[in-house]
């Protein structure tokens, strides 16, 4: 105000004061005196205040109704000139403020009549402002009668005027409301009690409120009335008034002073009582009209909406919701409510879309739409208001597209009309994009043939409206197509915009302070607990509610901004308009999803999802969460009912790609629209930014992403990323260049989106994961059954996830790879379950790799953890699953072999689970693996995984797949074994160490420790472990797999068993090597004989290993051999363990069962065995026998001195301390291993073994057929060559029992028969006599034994007879071969070489070499007391008395030739002692024998064979004559000791000897060579020679020489006779040469018989011999007859005698009988 306050000013005013007053007199000078006078009057008035006050301006206005009083004169003359002029002048005292209340009041009344005189209205109108504007003098009814005038001017008829009025109320009201609001911040200060309004009190009392504040209230009451055609209470004079105007002013005030209203309660109460009530009763006509409904229906005429009050209704409303909405609560839930109606089909296009413009306003402030839930959604009995505005828009927009604007044809020809001009066609040509050059398409809304543009209306987030601001309008406008739409559209969009920001801002608000809260919690403060609990608690209270909030807004909203923006997308021709939807559907997700809405959030998923993929697509996951989820009355247009999309909807997109729909049987192609890619990417784009909330809603997504990835084409790559790949399909797909540019942009999002489950949290990120297994598990579900393609998405993005998650892989690796294992490795499909094998070979492989944190090697839970699943995967059978696996091995292997510490057991594990039906490929490539690790590793692993190693190179082994992997598993198990000895002491201290923790964990869980042979110290079960295994190996079908193991087994034992604890051995003996020979010999008896024609291929195999049989025994012989050779190696080591003795009892029990195997090689080789445990290293002869007994001779073990291995810086020292013993090898002193007794204990059991073989197998068997074993010489002979050896250890208890045994089996072995086949190799040919080896062997065991009887003591001479039985049993085999059983045997020369024919050995000479022994025997022991008892002698007799007898007919001419040198030879040592035993009569049972076999022999029944030649026949004849020269030395001359009977019979066969008498049968030239000349002389001289006998010292020499003259005189007698006789016969024939000699013979015995007895005393000749040989006379004279002339001369001789008997008879006779 310095303005007018200056002194410049001031004197200006008074300056134009007084020219004012000067013009105004001038004016009025003629007509009006009384003015001019008061003017002037007024000039000096003026001056005079001027000069006297200081303070000019408020001395004016004191003054002031007197300075203006002409000025008022002055327009009361109502000339215009002079009204003007005083006007102006008032205006400007008034612009000085040098007016009074006075003077005012009295300017209003004057300017009231000027108005109704209708003058000066403009200047009026001015006055009045510049009277109210410039102070506040004007009160009460002087203010309330310059408003009126205002009023009254606006409804003049004057345009300007009109108009002008308008502006000057309108300005008038807002001064009256500023004063109001001026007033109340002047007494903001002043706190005054409110007095409090009753709500009946009497509207006008007013008396509470201030000057200003109660023209303010009686105003706004007024104007109330006013718009309610009531009469105004305080606007006195007003003549009429309209609806608009008052509705502008109602609105302008309460839209510019809403805080009167909220700060009064008297406006407040006027705001509920009057302008509610107003506005709802001016609102009927709206409501209660329809659209196109006939007036005859209702009795009464509707009235019409008018759309000027109409329109400014809703502003009025809105600005009351939008300010007084917390004072009118119910009224706006009605306000509200009736928007919605607004929206109503049946309501006027205008109606509706001011209806939607007034939404709009509302829509852009969240914050009131907040309140609006709060206040009535959120309350029990409430409308659900804002769910309903959000319906409203949704039912809005769908009735745009279904019903056309049907009312009036008016209507309908204007839609259409609209549309005139080049638009029309649009719709036609949207399909064929661009064809028409420049054609542009509007952006529009297309759905069943409903074709709506989108028009530019308002920038977003201001509600800029068009028809709410039209107050010119009185006809309701033409609304332009699309308007409503536009505006409905942006509401949603706006709606979304607002709601989301808000409560994201809200919700970032909270989790902030959530934060510092928890920040300074954890931080040590210093504040009260009490304080921050209280704050917390505060904080809590406040974000349940707000949350309820949240909610609740969400929920109420969602599903109409759902079905409305599902509805426009699916419509949208627009791609802006398509992202703007798109954008709040996604927005609204991520709201949902951050609030936890999880149905909303996955409606709007849905709808995403659904937008991607082509119409009617069948994916399941959408179409059933939709029905269920969607079932809202407003979801009707996308929900079920209206599936079907009119063709048109697809002809306004560009199709940009051509696919496969991913089903299990794809019918046809489906196309993809650049809508569906836009959707594709805002779904990426969901997921991308907002993985955290979507929880179970990746489903949903994933799915969706799938089928578009299928539809396009795009395969995944190494590492998961999808890259556009052509389908396997073949052309179905086909990209435009478009999506082709696309492409890669959309699979770097793909990838992009799974890289950032990285930063998503634990939770999410297993939602994301579940989600990708289940749709794994669908793809799975649809590949099932055929073999095409399946969709490897979800697996290919779960290893995504996987590969870019590692830091954090504990949290997902069981579901990841769980799903992985179990579902998709074991699919079917072959290309699914590659996948899945890859993905999860991948992970593994990474997973290692990765730069864990801790590293893995000290996070030993995680890297087994990881190492997991390979080796569950061990559980799957496909092999391609497999080959992944190992190969996964293999490169980890290689990777991180070095550093694979506790995950060994598991990786070997992988390589042992290998089954052997695995088929080759895997199986090698498992084998690769182990050989890697056995050549690499070894060092690197636990001591504990050595173990391990071994099961699985032992369980290669054992595949039957590939010989080759089997061999070579056993070399490699040589290998082990190598490492195991070279660092032997390095893994001993880490394996006690291991076992000393297990050990104690045990006891601490109170179990016993479990480990394979438990007591053994750890390093030796390890040791235990690989011999065990190779113990399997050794029973593996597979005979070469058989040999190498075994070879390997006992090669092991034997260079690396010295490093086992001596206890240990124990466990050997028993568990490894005996358990062995069991099985070996279990499967050997057992085995197959058929033939096996070739082995594999055209490998021909030996016919030694043709059946299963012949190669398991092949098998058993090295096993045997190898255990054998182990004891007898590591006896020193074995017999100190306790039970060495039943080991030993074992061990000869396997002996024994190999040995009477049916099976040479067998047997053979048991005995080789046993030869080997008893340490004959070959069959002992005389020549080379030790002096000292076997046990000393063992042979050293080759391992000599320490051992040291490569990598050991000390030399083992064994346990058993090696050297001590052999060193006691070395001296002179046998070492005693241990005491005697145990000692002879061990080699009886080896005897009873050896017994019970030798009895088994020479048993003959009952029955024979072609397939009767036969023990085999070989065999036979290995098994006698042990006795000798045997029998050295057990001399000392060998008794008769024993031997009987050993006879027993001797005489059955060489009884045996071999085989033809055999025969050429055993027999050199049957005529050379030759001992077989097994006839030698049984001969030098006899021969051990009776050298041992020889030196041994006197108890055991007693075995000579039992040596002499069986050896005289041998010799009984040459003219009686032994019977084998009941078989028949062949002589060699009849046996056909190759059939299976038995043939007798040639016996004779073993029976010859027999008979040698026996004489030999004999010649030692003749005079032992037991040969003298067990009448030897006799028994030799008797047994040569067979082939003597037999004589040529002996199956070999030598034997009774040797016989007869033997007996000759036996008779010549034993006689003598037979002599010197007569009296005692041991001897008499041989005499009657002796002379038997004299008998039998000389005078043979066997007739010589025709061929004997002469020289043969001579040499014969003087054995027979040797023989008779031992009867005439060494029998007759000692007859006084010989029984008589025995001289008798000698006699008598001398006798027939001496005169040979042969049948006439033979011819002359036979009879001369038969006749045995020289026999029958020797027998004849023996006769005399007795007969004879001078030196008779005994009556016992007498009887034998008178018995031999007797028998000779007889005999004499006899053949004289039978000469005479054949003499006579014969006539003129000589008679047979060997007769004339015997006569001849005969004569010259006469001639010198006579003569012996003429020398001998006649006292001792006998009367009856003298008598005899007188007889002989005429019996001579007979014979001078003869022809023969020598006989005739022998006749001569033999008679001459006889002249010396020629003596008187009668004295002769009488000294004859003295």
């Amino acid at each position: 105000m310095s303005g007018t306050n200056s002194p410049e000013a001031v004197k200006k005013l008074l300056e134009n004061m007084q020219s004012d007053l000067r013009a105004l007199s001038l004016e009025c000078k003629k007509k009006f005196p009384p003015v001019k006078e008061a003017a002037e009057s007024g000039i000096i008035k003026v001056k005079t205040i001027a000069a006297r006050n200081t303070e000019i301006l408020a001395a004016l206005k004191e003054n002031s109704s007197e300075v203006v009083q002409p000025f008022l004169m002055g327009c009361g003359t109502k000339e215009p000139k002079i009204t003007q002029l005083c006007l102006a002048a008032i205006q400007r005292l008034m612009s000085h403020e040098v007016v009074s209340e006075t003077a005012a009041g009295n300017i209003i009344n004057m300017l009231w009549q000027l108005m109704e005189n209708s003058l000066e209205e403009l200047k009026l109108l001015q006055t009045v402002l510049v009277l109210l504007t410039t102070n506040t003098v004007v009160h009460d009814e002087a203010l309330s009668k310059a408003i009126v005038l205002c009023f009254r001017l606006h409804f003049t008829k004057d345009n300007i005027t009109n108009n002008t009025a308008a502006a000057t109320v309108r300005q008038v009201v807002t001064v009256v409301f500023e004063r109001m609001v001026a007033e109340d911040e002047r007494h903001r200060d002043i706190i005054e009690q409110p007095v409090l309004v009753q709500a009946n009190s009497n509207r006008r009392s007013v008396s509470t409120l201030k000057p200003c504040a109660k023209d303010a209230y009686m105003l706004f009451q007024d104007l109330c009335q006013l718009v309610n055609a009531d009469a105004p209470y305080w606007l006195v004079g007003m003549t009429e008034m309209t609806r608009t105007f008052g509705l502008e002013l109602l609105e302008s005030v309460l839209n510019d002073f809403p805080q009167v209203f909220l700060q009064h309660q008297e406006f407040s109460f006027l705001l509920k009582e009057r302008v509610c009530p107003l506005v709802i009763k001016l609102f009927s006509p709206n409501i209660k009209f329809r659209q196109g409904s006939s007036t005859s229906s209702s009795p009464a005429p509707v009235e019409k909406p008018y759309f000027p009050i109409c329109m400014r209704l809703l502003r009025v409303v809105s600005v009351l919701i939008k300010q007084f909405y917390s004072l009118l609560v119910t009224e706006c839930e009605i306000f509200l409510s009736l928007l919605v109606k607004f929206l109503d089909a049946d309501k006027p296009q205008w109606l509706r879309a001011v209806a939607v413009e007034s939404i709009h306003r509302l829509c852009v402030q969240p914050q009131l739409l907040r309140s609006f839930c709060q206040s009535y959604d959120m309350k029990q009995h409430s409308t659900k208001v804002f769910r309903d505005i959000v319906n409203a828009l949704g039912s809005f927009i769908q009735s745009l597209f279904l019903v056309p604007p049907t009312g009036n044809p008016a209507t309908t020809n204007q839609a259409g009309n609209n549309n005139s001009g080049g638009t029309v066609s649009a719709p036609a040509n949207s399909g064929m994009l661009g064809i028409g050059g420049g054609v542009t398409l509007l952006p529009a809304f297309e759905y069943r043939g409903t074709w709506i543009p989108i028009l530019t209306i308002t920038v977003q987030g201001s509600a800029k409206a068009t028809y709410l601001e039209m107050l010119d309008k009185v006809e309701p406008p033409t609304i332009p197509e699309g308007y409503a739409m536009s505006v409905a559209f942006h509401c949603l969009l706006d709606l979304v915009r607002g709601i989301t920001s808000m409560i994201e801002g809200e919700l970032g608000e909270v989790e902030a302070e959530c934060q510092t809260i928890t920040e300074t919690a954890s931080s040590p403060t210093q504040s009260s607990e009490e304080q921050e609990l209280q704050s917390t608690s505060d904080q809590m209270d406040k974000e349940i509610v707000n949350r309820a909030v949240w909610e609740e807004m969400v929920n109420a909203c969602w599903c109409g901004l759902l079905a409305a923006l599902s509805l426009l997308l699916d419509a949208s021709t627009d791609e802006a308009a398509t992202e703007n939807i798109l954008k709040a559907e996604l927005t609204m997700a991520a709201l949902c999803g951050r609030l936890g809405l999880i149905t909303s959030r996955d409606a709007f998923i849905t709808a995403i999802c659904k937008g991607s993929l082509p119409p009617h697509y069948a994916l399941t996951v959408l179409n059933t969460t939709s029905a269920a989820t969607l079932s809202n009355k407003s979801y009707s247009i996308q929900g079920q009912n209206v599936m079907m999309i009119s063709p048109s909807s697809e002809s306004h997109q560009q199709v940009v790609a051509v696919g496969q729909p991913l089903a299990v049987q794809p019918q046809g192609t489906v196309m993809l629209t650049s809508k569906n890619i836009q959707c594709m990417r805002t779904l990426l784009n969901l997921a991308h930014c907002h993985g955290a909330v979507l929880g179970t809603s990746w489903q949903l997504v994933l799915a969706t992403l799938q089928h578009l990835v299928w539809i396009l084409g795009l395969k995944p790559s190494s590492g998961g990323a999808l890259k556009p790949g052509r389908a396997v399909e073949g052309p179905s797909t086909v990209l435009t260049t478009a999506v082709m540019t696309d492409l890669p942009v959309i699979s770097n999002i793909l990838s992009r989106l799974f890289e950032s489950s990285q930063y998503l949290d634990d939770v999410s990120l297993h939602h994301l994961i579940n989600a990708l297994c289940s749709l794994s598990l669908e793809a799975m579900d649809m590949a099932y059954g055929n073999n095409k393609e399946p969709s490897l998405f979800a697996v290919a993005k779960l290893l995504e996830t996987g590969l870019v998650n590692m830091h954090r892989i504990e949290i997902l690796w069981r579901p990841l790879t769980g799903h992985l294992l179990e579902k998709v490795c074991q699919h079917p499909n072959s290309r699914m379950r590659e996948w899945g094998a890859e993905a999860l070979t991948s992970l593994i492989k990474a997973g290692l790799t990765f730069n864990h944190d801790p590293p893995l090697s000290q996070n030993q839970r995680l890297q087994l953890l990881l190492l997991n699943p390979l080796k569950e995967m061990s559980s799957i059978n496909h092999p391609d699953i497999r080959l992944k696996q190992l190969e996964c091995v293999l490169q980890i292997l290689q990777s991180q072999g070095d550093s694979l510490g506790p995950g060994w057991p598991l990786v070997l594990g992988v390589m042992g689970a290998i089954r052997n039906d695995q088929g080759e490929s895997l199986i090698r490539t498992a084998f690769q693996c182990l050989q890697l690790v056995v050549t690499d590793f070894l060092p690197t692993m636990p001591c504990t995984c050595l173990q391990i190693v071994v099961d699985v190179a032992g369980s290669f082994g054992l595949h039957n797949q590939e010989l080759n992997i089997s061999l070579t598993s056993i070399g490699l198990l040589w290998n082990i074994s190598d490492y195991f000895f070279q660092r032997g002491e390095t893994i001993e201290k880490e394996l006690n160490k291991e076992e000393a923790v297990q050990q104690k964990q045990a006891e601490e869980k109170g179990v016993a420790l479990n480990r394979p042979f438990h007591p053994a110290p750890p390093f030796d079960c390890l040791w235990l472990c690989l011999y065990a295994k190779l113990g399997e190996l050794c029973v593996d079908p597979r005979p070469a797999v058989r040999k190498s193991a075994g070879q390997t087994l006992f090669s092991t034992i034997g260079a690396h068993g010295t490093l086992l604890q001596h206890s240990t051995w124990h466990t050997v003996i028993w568990k490894v090597l005996f358990h062995l020979l069991d099985r070996v010999r279990e499967s050997s008896t057992t085995a197959d004989k058929e033939k096996i024609e070739s082995g594999g291929g055209n490998i021909l195999i030996h016919h030694s290993r043709d059946t299963a049989e012949k190669q398991w025994a092949e098998t058993w012989v090295l096993t045997l051999a190898g255990v054998a050779r182990i004891f007898n190696t590591r006896r020193y080591l074995l017999q100190p363990l306790g039970d060495f003795s039943r080991a030993w009892d074992v061990l000869l029990d396997h002996i024994q069962s190999a040995a009477l195997s049916k099976n040479n090689e067998v047997s053979l080789a048991a005995l080789k065995s046993f030869q080997e445990i008893l340490q004959i290293v070959s069959p002992v002869r005389d020549s080379d026998k030790p002096e000292t007994p076997p046990a000393v001779n063992v042979p050293v073990p080759v391992l000599l001195g320490p051992i040291s291995g490569p990598g050991l810086s000390r030399p083992f020292v064994r346990t058993d301390s090696i050297g001590e013993r052999l060193g006691r090898y070395g001296s002179s002193e046998p070492p005693t291993v241990t005491d005697e007794l145990e000692d002879l204990n061990l080699w009886w059991a080896a005897w009873n073994t050896w017994y019970r073989i030798g009895s088994e197998s020479t048993k003959p068997p009952v029955t024979f057929d072609k397939l009767t074993f036969i023990p085999s010489q070989p065999f036979l002979t290995a098994l006698i060559q042990i006795f000798p050896a045997l029998y050295q250890h057990i001399k000392t208890g060998f008794n008769m029992d024993d031997l009987q045994k050993l006879g027993v089996i001797l005489h059955s072995a060489v009884s045996v028969p071999i085989s033809s086949d055999a025969s050429p190799f055993i027999l050199p040919s049957y005529t050379e006599a030759v001992l077989t080896s097994l006839q030698e062997a049984v001969l030098t065991a006899l021969d051990v034994l009776q050298k041992a009887i020889c030196v041994g003591p006197e108890n055991m001479q007693i075995m000579y007879p039992a040596i002499f039985d069986q050896l005289l049993a041998f010799v009984e085999f040459s003219c009686k071969p032994p019977q084998y059983g009941q078989l028949e045997t062949k002589h060699i020369a009849n046996a056909k070489y190759n059939q299976a024919e038995w043939v007798a050995l040639n016996y004779v000479p073993f029976a010859e070499r027999s008979l040698e022994v026996v004489v030999d025997l004999y010649q030692k022991t003749a005079c032992h007391k037991a040969v003298v008892n067990e009448k030897v002698l006799q028994n030799i007799i008797k047994t040569l008395r067979v082939p003597l007898s037999l004589k040529y007919s002996c199956p070999s001419e030598s034997t009774w030739k040797l016989a007869v040198s033997s007996l000759l030879k036996v008779l010549s040592i034993g006689l003598p002692v037979a002599r010197q035993h007569a009296s005692s009569g041991k001897f008499d049972s041989m005499w009657p024998e002796l002379a038997n076999t004299f008998e039998d022999f000389l005078f043979t029944k066997s007739i010589p064979p025709d061929n004997l030649s002469i020289q043969e026949f001579q040499r014969n004849e003087s054995i027979d004559v040797e023989v008779v020269q031992l009867i005439s030395t060494e029998i007759l001359p000692y007859a006084n000791f010989i029984p008589k009977e025995f001289v008798g019979q000698i006699m008598t066969m001398l006798n027939k000897g001496s005169i040979h008498s042969q049948s006439s049968s033979f011819t002359e030239a036979e009879i001369d060579i038969r006749l045995r000349e020289e026999f029958s002389k020797m027998c004849f001289e023996t006769l005399l020679q007795f007969s004879f006998s001078n030196k008779v010292t005994t009556p016992q020499e007498g009887y034998i020489s008178r018995m031999a003259l007797s028998v000779l005189l007889k005999r004499s007698q006899d053949v004289l006779h039978r000469y005479i006789e054949d003499e006579r016969l014969s006539g003129k024939c000589p008679l047979p040469r060997q007769q004339v000699t015997e006569i001849i013979f005969v004569l010259k015995a006469v001639s010198t018989l006579i003569d012996s007895l003429k020398k001998t005393q006649p006292e001792n000749v006998d009367g009856n011999t003298w008598a005899q040989v007188i007889a002989l006379y005429p019996t001579l004279v007979e014979c001078i007859t003869c022809s023969s002339s020598e006989v005739c001369s022998a006749l001569k001789e033999a008679l001459v005698p006889f002249k010396d008997f020629m003596h008187p008879p009668a004295s002769k006779v009488q000294n004859g009988e003295s």
